[in-house]
């Protein structure tokens, strides 16, 4: 077991101690102070020493424990404290490792000064209230400032020998301001406009230390910062990071950050739960879109990503951050990022914290229930709405693009369906948030907000069962030879043996009049529809079907096929309807593009059975099936009711 110690009189070293009590290791951790050694939390193998040691009692402690590596992670300006730790472990024989602060960009219009007394000297030729946030140390220093009494505040810790020292160098009491940190920009900017300080003195501690909340902070309330530079303690540093790579190398330690993905509802940070706004406040890093970002209105570092690569090389690249939240928008659980990011964080100690869905919000805003709802993203998806809105009682749906909202409306008009009702929630949790309703024919043409979500109310929808019957499509009986079309109970079947899924990327051969592609298009308005027809009259009547049906999730080929199937996207699943004769080469083509597609031929001709069942022998398909079906309907004849025979329809199903 390794034996390590720490000097952890910092934010680092704390960060080291955490990082060590979740490994087999035996830690000392060393503090100046009692106060210091009261943030240090209690561990298993954990010794806490406080008290300040000079060069010898080091040489002793380190003699004592014989240490494998001793952290050297004291303040940036307790130098002293410093070149003893390396002339201790020089005469140990220790090894010895000192943690480096970063320093913070400074900016222009900042004082910096070499020194205490330097910055005694600027301030003696300058007028204002001044709040020193340089620690106890220094106080006797400054008290040679002109008014010292009467200008100077001082934020210190609330520890006995802190406040004391506040009094020995003559500060008022109304002017100790004893409090811990950390402080944000907007705590620090307060307590500057409460003091009236006209000028903010600091060391440049980097970002451990708070430096950029302080200089964001003057910056805000309007007073000059006043930067003190660190001394050099002639230690060769490494940063955080490389510190805690090197024992996970040196020791073959692990670490686990500490990563919430946290839902923060649709909008606001007041949307935000409880548990999310609490996850958002403890994490060191906040990662995310900009407008989450900007919803959590964060003062910690921050990192704008949202692909789940470049979130997930963020969170293992910077090793000195431990606590992470990931804000998704709405609730992680629906049409989120978080499904593609969460598998990735393997190497995290995970936490998912839901939040407030657009879904949830808009129908609470409607008084409507949302139990039988249907959810469609039309994030870079078309066609996905109409046929959702025509079979069911209630459609929710989320809209991209710069008028996605208003787009929407005009497809439900233009499909037939302006009587449906229709809530559009614009910028769902701000302050602007605006909710419209009425009927799609009503909101037509209007443009909405890009950050918009839309409810849409059915009243009368249609039966979601396959086998439409044969009048609800567009015909040109009298036309010779009629456009073929795939009737209603072989349509029912062919529909059963494809058994498409909610993304299936299907291609109808030899459409006709479009019976099938309709049914697949309806069916699962979310996959993606192909329909190849060579007639220029068929084509003619199948676009039409296809625009009365509502249809934007199908494309339409006119050629013959196999020639041009070979530009269409990848079939999941093909039905031919009709070959001229191509059978073999058309399933020679399918096979090429997805050996895994699934093909269902209706054949009526014994040349298309021929052909089909000498492909499904030479062919090693895993799963064949042939159907021969016979249809009968009644018909009336003067007085009785006769059943007049259809051709038989022969409907194989091949599959590798």
């Amino acid at each position: 077991m390794a034996n390590i110690c720490i000097f952890a009189g910092t934010t680092e070293g704390r960060r080291l101690v955490d990082f060590l009590r979740e490994q087999d290791v035996r830690i000392t951790a060393c503090a100046a102070t009692e106060y210091g050694g009261e943030l240090i939390e209690p561990a298993d193998r954990l010794t806490v020493l406080t008290g300040r040691l000079d060069e010898p009692h080091m040489e002793e402690l380190f003699g004592t424990e014989r240490f494998d590596l001793v952290i050297d992670a004291t303040h940036p300006y307790a130098s002293a404290v410093t070149e003893n730790l390396m002339q201790a472990c020089l005469n140990t024989n220790t090894e010895y490792l000192r943690v480096e602060r970063g320093g913070e960009g400074m900016p222009q219009s900042a004082v910096c000064v070499s020194d205490t007394a330097a910055a005694v000297e600027y301030l003696n030729g300058a007028v204002g209230n001044i709040l020193l946030t340089t620690g106890s140390k220094e106080l006797a220093d400054f008290a040679a400032i002109e008014d010292f009494a009467e200008r100077a505040f001082a934020r210190v810790l609330p520890v006995e020998s802190s406040i004391s020292a506040c009094r020995e160098a003559g500060l008022k009491p109304s002017h100790i301001l004893a409090m811990q940190g950390p402080f944000s920009v907007g705590m620090n900017a307060a307590m500057i406009k409460s003091v009236n300080a006209a000028y903010v003195v600091t060391k440049e501690s980097g970002r451990a230390g708070g430096f950029e909340e302080k200089a964001l902070a003057a910056m805000k309330a309007g007073a000059k910062l006043i930067v003190i530079g660190r001394p050099e303690s002639g230690a060769l540093g490494s940063s955080l990071g490389e510190t805690l790579e090197y024992l996970e190398k040196r020791f073959g330690f692990t670490a686990r950050p500490k990563v919430a993905v946290v839902g923060i509802g649709p909008g606001a940070k007041r949307g935000m739960t409880i548990e999310a706004s609490e996850a958002v406040t403890n994490a060191e890093c906040l990662i995310g879109a900009k407008r989450m970002l900007e919803a959590a209105r964060p003062d910690q570092t921050v990192f704008e990503a949202v692909s789940p690569d470049a979130i997930v090389g963020f969170i293992r690249e910077h090793k000195e951050l431990s606590r992470f939240a990931v804000l998704m928008s709405g609730d992680v659980g629906f049409y989120s990022g978080a499904k593609k990011l969460i598998p990735k964080l393997d190497f995290c100690e995970l936490t998912v914290i839901p939040g407030v869905s657009s879904l949830a919000y808009l129908c609470a805003k409607a008084c409507v229930s949302y139990e039988d709802a249907v959810t469609v993203s039309l994030h870079g998806r078309d066609g996905c709405i109409v046929p959702a809105v025509r079979r069911n009682r209630c459609v929710f749906a989320l809209v991209g693009g710069g008028n996605g909202a208003g787009k929407l409306v005009d497809e439900l008009t233009e499909a037939g369906l302006d009587g449906v009702s229709v809530t559009v929630g614009e910028r769902l949790g701000y302050d602007d948030e605006r909710i419209t309703s009425g009927t799609a024919a009503e909101l037509a043409g209007r443009s909405f907000d890009p950050l918009s979500a839309v409810l849409i109310e059915n009243r009368a929808p249609e039966s979601a069962a396959a086998g439409l019957p044969d009048e609800a499509f567009l015909r040109n009986p009298s036309e010779k030879p009629a456009v073929p079309m795939t009737k209603s109970e072989v349509r029912a079947v062919v529909m059963s043996k494809l058994r498409l899924n909610a993304d299936s990327v299907v291609w109808d051969i030899g459409a006709g009049t479009g019976s099938v592609t309709v049914e697949a298009a309806l069916s699962y308005p979310c996959g993606r529809v192909f329909a190849v027809e060579k007639k220029p009259e068929a084509a003619e009547l199948l676009n039409e079907n296809v625009k009365k049906f509502g249809l934007n999730n199908v494309g339409i080929t006119e050629g013959e096929a196999p020639e041009v199937l070979s530009d269409l996207p990848a079939p999941t699943h093909a039905f031919i309807g009709g070959s001229s004769g191509n059978m073999r080469g058309i399933v020679s083509l399918i096979l090429d593009k997805n050996p895994r597609c699934r093909i269902v031929a209706a054949a009526i001709s014994l040349e298309t059975v021929s052909d089909l069942t000498a492909i499904m022998k030479e062919t090693a398909f895993a799963y064949t099936e042939v159907v021969c079906l016979n249809v009968s309907k009644a018909r009336r004849a003067g007085d009785y009711d006769l059943m007049i025979g259809q051709n038989p329809v022969y409907i194989f199903t091949l599959q590798k």
